[in-house]
């Protein structure tokens, strides 16, 4: 420290104890910051020492009293920085917190501000990726990584490139890696799930890297999340939060990462010869396991050791169900109250014919969604050009319809006599669909009530007779009480 210094230090003890200025003010006159003028009286009152000076006291002296250890027996300890770079990572811990410990166990110990900046100069001497300190729990970073893994389909002699994901968590580094064909969204989803199921548990927040699987439009301030994703986060309750474009700091845990995974994983892996995606991820399983066990460069403790004590015992629980893919398609409920998807026809609420609507589909179920409410589930069908269709989508008089079938009919028709049942079917028979005569055979089942069952047989028999196939025949022979006719 130059002598100039000293003598600045000098004059700060002078201008507070004697004129009684203020950290401000004395910052000001000599041209220096706040937090030094708070630090050099910090370090003058723990050596004891006022304004003024004892004399006689050389600047050598002065500065060893400042800046070097007491002497033995009222030494001060020091903390344990790498404890308290660890504890840091927990939720709800500060460097004030950390402070007010420290100093109960050591009343005689540094000031908060020696604290702070003692701290700050061990950090640097961390590696660069372990100086922020993330809270447990808090984030998982995403990406692919950019060296990507060949492997021979055997059937064809094609050679394809794997692509990595790899996912890391904020804290701990703990680290998850898996291969896939693409990175399209199918696998992008399936790798989040893995990855939730690989840490046994749910962070609070996901941060991708702007791929085009996970964010549809990338924003500064506003990125466009695709739908599937979007349902993923809320299915598990994180929040995806993009990291902002062209901004390396946002993503430094999962490049820090990506790059140790090429370089320990992938690296020692070039030499062999992969024949599927399934042999690749068997490959780097055990590589992984040791890759998290092993021991930091500058610190006593391993990926996995810190996500037992950090990130494991902080993270929220996995949902009872994985989460399924889903297609997501628009449509619209045409005017027989049907949609369209994958060649079938599904049923909505009548109410919301001529509407767009979203439809989510997996293996198992069609969903359909009218401005994010959901309105219809069916199970999925793969007959093409086939109908689902449940009772409570119809209108009411359509109702009517559905609940009938050519058997109910024959059964009501027998139970008013055999001329009935016979013309009943002789209905039936006379049209190209068996639905096309219900209208027409409800219209006799009024008639019976209007007239009663022995005019409705007598009724039928003379239609049968005169070869007739419609209601206003029958209605006609009933109002003119005309059952006989002479056989020819």
């Amino acid at each position: 420290m130059s002598r100039l210094t000293m003598r600045k230090i000098s004059e700060i003890l002078r201008q507070r104890y004697e004129l009684g200025r203020g950290y401000r003010d004395i910052a000001t006159s000599l041209n220096i910051s706040i937090s030094t003028v708070s630090d050099y009286l910090s370090r003058a009152k723990l050596a004891g020492l006022t304004w003024p000076l004892p004399a006689p006291l050389s600047e050598q002296e002065l500065y060893d009293k400042l800046f070097l250890p007491s002497p033995k027996g009222t030494a001060r300890i020091y903390p344990d920085w790498e404890w308290v770079h660890k504890e840091l990572r927990r939720k709800g811990v500060t460097l004030l917190l950390l402070w007010r410990e420290y100093r109960e166990q050591h009343p005689s110990g540094i000031g908060y501000t020696q604290f702070c900046n003692c701290y700050r100069q061990f950090a640097k001497t961390v590696s660069p990726v372990m100086r922020i300190a993330h809270k447990a729990g808090e984030k998982v970073f995403v990406d692919y990584a950019g060296m990507t893994m060949p492997w021979i389909n055997p059937s064809t002699g094609e050679i394809f490139e794997a692509q990595i994901f790899v996912g890391s968590l904020g804290a701990s580094q703990y680290t998850f890696a898996y291969a896939y064909q693409t990175q399209q969204l199918p696998e992008w989803i399936d790798a989040h799930v893995r990855m939730f199921e690989f840490f046994g548990g749910v962070t609070e927040v996901v941060v991708p890297d702007n791929l085009r699987s996970g964010v549809k439009k990338a924003h500064r301030y506003d990125p466009d999340i695709n739908p599937n994703y979007q349902w993923l986060g809320e299915h598990y309750g994180v929040a995806i939060v993009p990291a902002r474009a062209a901004t390396p700091k946002d993503k430094g845990k999962v490049e820090n990462a990506v790059g140790c995974v090429e370089r320990q994983i992938l690296a020692p892996l070039r030499h062999r010869t992969f024949t599927s995606i399934a042999e690749i991820n068997d490959a780097i399983k055990p590589l992984l396991t040791a890759f998290n066990t092993k021991k930091f460069q500058k610190m006593d403790s391993s990926r996995q050791a810190l996500f037992e004590k950090l990130d494991k015992p902080a993270l929220k629980p996995l949902p009872p169900a994985r989460y399924v893919f889903a297609q997501w398609k628009k449509a619209t409920v045409n005017v027989d109250y049907h949609f369209v998807f994958d060649d079938h026809y599904y049923s909505a609420p009548h109410q919301y014919i001529s509407k767009s609507v979203q439809l989510r589909a997996n293996t198992k179920t069609v969903e359909c969604f009218y401005k994010g409410e959901r309105i219809a589930v069916h199970q999925r069908s793969y007959q093409p050009y086939k109908f689902t269709t449940l009772t409570e989508h119809m209108p009411k008089n359509h109702r009517l319809y559905a609940e009938w079938t050519p058997e109910r009919i024959m059964r009501w028709a027998n139970k008013m006599g055999p001329h009935t049942a016979q013309f009943v079917q002789h209905l039936i028979g006379s049209r190209s669909f068996p639905q096309q005569a219900y209208r027409t055979c409800f219209g006799l089942f009024r008639l019976g009530k209007k007239y009663g069952d022995d005019r409705l047989e007598k009724a039928c028999n003379r239609a049968l007779i005169i070869d007739a196939t419609r209601y206003q025949q029958v209605a006609s022979i009933l109002k003119n009480h005309f059952f006989i006719i002479r056989r020819k």
